[in-house]
């Protein structure tokens, strides 16, 4: 295998890699703004060049310099060659660089949504100088609204054109433009358009300083407050991995968390803004129970325990007049809450009728022309509520067939976790006259019928599993507890299941519950195949502790 050596370290490459994406390889830093693994390689913001020595076939192979420095995002790595960014040349060119980007910057990073994640200002602590030497008056440009989710604030920006290359190369839509020369050169949108494709919030991810902004996000917390949890796509059949951020209970916002084999670098802006309603006014908080007046905050346990016991008693009295027990697992919810579902409601009745809820379709399947695919499936574990049911049960109904054939059922169990209104004319006409028990997160027609209300939680509120579009099962990570008084749909189950068997309760262990899955039903696919996302390596402080 060829090597290369860079700052002193000799590293093994693949033919075809530049010097910069061999060196992110082996967790060398080198710096660089305009370069983005998605993206071209325009090599325009010259923080990246380095010093080069590589062996000349004339010479026997002898090293002999580059005569100038050379862009390490641009170049090819080569066998035998050797790089330094750290030689006085090199070093040289990256405080010039730094000097050159702030003559015009405002410096205001206490105000800049940018700051605490900003490459430019990273660098310039690491890269730059201690003091200006400018002493003419800043170029001032405006701000400009540039769309229904960013802000451009026009004189924080390099000029390193990722957003213009995204929006040619990822959406192809172009909205983006370079638009003057020089000093006064500027990002703005092209006469007459609006940066609103479906992908636009990615131009915000990618900026390496805070030049973009995203509206939502704005003013509303600083990002070193932020913890972040590795979730996946709770709304779509697209199983994007995601970063959900939140502080003190409460999401802030949502980011791509890169999977070469999924979403790349990329989530859709419907994925990106559409959790508002985890925590919307419509959430329910607290169990209801038909003929019980409603509980009071105060009295959270003793409405869980109501509602626990008016499910388990309302299911036995159906169950004592020979009727049936049905249930409909919602493709919003997690494998391991359709397994403990299911089993809840095996036990109760053994031949139980099992469906899955109402998969939501909208338009028709996107592929952009850098290669990212919007799914028209609006759930996100539709295949995989089936793919335990049908371990289950016989015949794990889709949801036209499972409103047929709970006819003769007397009770139907229902869970729901939309984002939206899900409830259709024809499931109200096949509920009447039956028992319900509704598992769900917002206000529907059903709260108002069903006989036990329980509230449960988004995919935020837990852990689990989705299967996506592909067949491809990923696990993903709780980000926040559960507001106010919500449950678990899993925790419900348990602890339905730990009443009926008169004992302790247990805490929902996703873990735990698949390698029961793996042992009892058979599906090997949740602990063999299983998609986990990577531990994050804590940052470190490159700070100096002294004791006092």
């Amino acid at each position: 295998m060829p090597q290369i050596t860079i700052n002193g370290r000799k590293l093994d490459f693949t033919p075809g890699q530049t010097i910069l994406q061999v060196a992110l390889d082996h967790d060398i830093e080198i710096p660089h703004y305009c370069y983005h693994p998605g993206l071209s390689i325009p090599a325009n913001c010259r923080i990246c060049l380095a010093e080069i020595w590589a062996p000349n076939p004339r010479n026997n192979n002898a090293l002999e310099p580059i005569p100038k420095l050379m862009p390490t995002c641009q170049t090819a790595a080569g066998d035998g060659q050797v790089v330094s960014t750290q030689s006085p040349k090199a070093v040289a060119n990256q405080k010039a660089v730094m000097e050159f980007l702030l003559i015009n910057h405002p410096v205001d990073c206490p105000v800049c949504d940018q700051a605490g994640e900003c490459y430019l200002q990273d660098y310039s602590y690491q890269y730059g100088r201690s003091a200006s030497r400018f002493q003419e008056a800043k170029n001032k440009q405006p701000k400009k609204d540039v769309g229904p989710h960013v802000l451009l604030y026009s004189d924080r920006c390099i000029m390193c054109t990722r957003c213009v290359r995204f929006t040619r190369e990822v959406t192809g839509t172009g909205e983006l433009i370079v638009e003057g020369r020089g000093s006064t050169a500027q990002i703005d949108v092209f006469p007459g358009r609006a940066l609103d494709n479906e992908l636009s919030g990615n131009v915000v991810d990618i900026c390496p300083v805070g030049a973009l902004l995203d509206k939502d996000f704005l003013f509303t917390q600083r990002v070193w407050f932020l913890k972040r949890a590795a979730s996946i796509d709770g709304l779509t059949a697209s199983g994007d991995n995601l970063w959900v951020e939140h502080h003190e209970g409460k999401v802030y916002r949502v980011k791509p968390r890169t999977n070469l084999d999924v979403n790349k670098w990329w989530i859709t802006d419907e994925v990106r803004y559409g959790w508002k309603f985890v925590h919307g006014p419509r959430r329910l908080t607290l169990p209801r129970v038909k003929g019980r007046a409603p509980f009071e905050e105060s009295a959270a346990r003793e409405a869980w325990m109501a509602g626990y016991g008016a499910m388990k008693a309302r299911l036995d009295s159906v169950r004592s007049q020979g009727k049936g027990v049905a249930l409909m697992v919602s493709p919003m919810l997690s494998c391991e809450e359709a397994y403990l579902l299911g089993s809840l409601t095996l036990s109760i009745d053994p031949d139980a009728v099992m469906g899955v809820g109402p998969v939501p379709v909208m338009g028709e399947d996107r592929t952009f022309p850098g290669g990212f695919t919007m799914y028209a499936e609006k759930a996100p574990n539709a295949r995989g509520v089936r793919r335990v049911l049908s371990q289950l049960t016989d015949t794990a109904h889709e949801y036209e067939g499972f409103l047929k054939a709970i006819g003769s059922s007397g009770a139907v169990i229902l869970t729901g976790n939309y984002p939206s209104d899900w409830v259709t004319p024809a499931l109200i006409d096949a509920l009447k006259g039956k028992t319900i028990i509704l598992l769900d997160t917002l206000e529907t027609a059903l709260v108002n019928i069903a006989d036990v209300v329980l509230p449960g939680a988004t995919w935020m509120e837990k852990s689990g599993t989705f299967e996506n579009v592909k067949g491809r099962l990923q696990a993903f990570e709780r980000a926040i507890e559960p507001i106010d008084f919500c449950k678990s749909e899993a925790q419900i189950a348990l602890d339905m299941m730990a009443l009926r068997a008169g004992e302790p309760g247990a805490a929902y262990d996703a873990p735990a519950v698949r390698r029961t899955m793996a042992d009892a039903l058979g599906l090997t696919e949740f602990t063999a195949d299983l998609h986990v996302p990577s531990p994050e390596a804590p940052v470190e402080p490159d700070m100096v502790m002294v004791e006092l």
